[in-house]
């Protein structure tokens, strides 16, 4: 039996959960441990079908929308870390839904500066992803036609505000840095009194993930990104590799997306995951590159993360005493 080929593991770190998917997948499991099930779900909880489906067999239920949610429940009813429109708790207010909102709190923080920023009377792009769960949930936040959505270079290098002078910018947290760095300076070229964020809108997870990426691309004949393809901050982490010259840049939710044909003749792969994304799934992908080579891992690091939000207080440990 020949010997397996030698194979470089980098593994990009940080990677996989961040705090903002630890509290919104902890809110549900929590919920179920206290109420028991079902616990409703309005949209994926995080985007990864892992994660999803693992909360499924524990008795979540997913729903896109409240109206799929049968009258007269007394189950809990979970908002996803996406964050919603102020439409959805009004519906499940009016209908005496029991609600947790696992919003992450970062994606709150740009509710609030958007709402901050329409109450002063200013005009307000925000810059993300169409149909974005996010986007949408931050749109819903204010009157139609408050925000205006900017999603590439050349919006906003063509976009007419009625008052160059009041303006102001939110971004979603899981874009690219470098994209949204370009789209800002082309906005505070053009608008020089624009006003944004004290402190980026882009989330430490995602500029941390983004970064180690960085330093990877570059040195490894390819890189998976373990991640959904409906996964915004795993799909820039993808962007940034091929962006840094890696040649081969995958997404990957599972060991089974491989295609073995594309990394026949590597000699080192990078691996990360994208916020959503549980580490079993990077030690199930490098299980399978280890029945193919022989395995030397190495770690490149970016940051240290230690952040931690608190969970809804409805399902603290300490709110069973109160």
């Amino acid at each position: 039996m020949s010997a397996k080929p030698d194979l470089k593991i980098v593994l990009c770190s940080p990677r996989g959960f961040c705090a903002g998917v630890v509290r919104a997948i902890d809110t549900v499991e929590r919920a179920l441990d206290k109420y028991g099930a079902p616990v409703y779900v309005r949209h994926e909880i995080v985007h990864n079908k892992y994660v999803v489906d693992g909360l499924k067999k524990k008795g979540a239920i997913f729903v896109e929308e409240l109206a799929e949610i049968p009258e007269n429940t007394s189950a809990p009813v979970v908002f996803s870390a996406h964050g919603v429109p102020k439409s959805v708790p009004a519906d499940a207010q009016s209908r005496n839904l029991f609600s947790l909102d696992a919003t992450c709190p970062l994606v709150t923080k740009v509710h609030r500066e958007a709402a901050i920023h329409f109450k002063r009377g200013r005009e307000i792009f925000l810059i993300g992803h169409s149909h974005h769960p996010e986007v949408v949930g931050t749109l819903g936040q204010l009157p139609t036609g408050a925000v205006t959505l900017i999603e590439t270079a050349e919006d906003a290098k063509t976009i007419s505000p009625k008052d160059p002078n009041n303006l102001a910018f939110v971004t979603q947290t899981t874009l690219s840095i470098d994209d949204t760095a370009e789209i800002v300076a082309l906005l505070k070229e053009r608008f020089p009194n624009i006003n944004g964020p004290h402190k980026e809108d882009i989330c430490y997870a995602t500029t941390n993930r983004q970064l180690a990426v960085k330093k990877v691309a570059p040195v490894v004949d390819a890189l998976i990104v373990v991640g959904a393809p409906n996964s915004s901050n795993s799909q820039r982490l993808r962007e940034v590799a091929e962006r840094e010259g890696c040649g081969i840049a995958v997404l990957a939710q599972r060991a089974t997306d491989i295609d073995w044909d594309k990394f026949g003749n590597i000699k080192s792969l990078g691996i990360t995951a994208g916020a959503s994304a549980p580490e079993v799934i990077v030690e199930e992908i490098m299980d399978a590159f280890a029945e193919r080579y022989t395995l030397h891992v190495e770690t490149v690091s970016a940051a240290e993360e230690n952040e931690f939000f608190p969970l809804p207080r409805q399902v603290r440990p300490e709110a069973a005493a109160e």
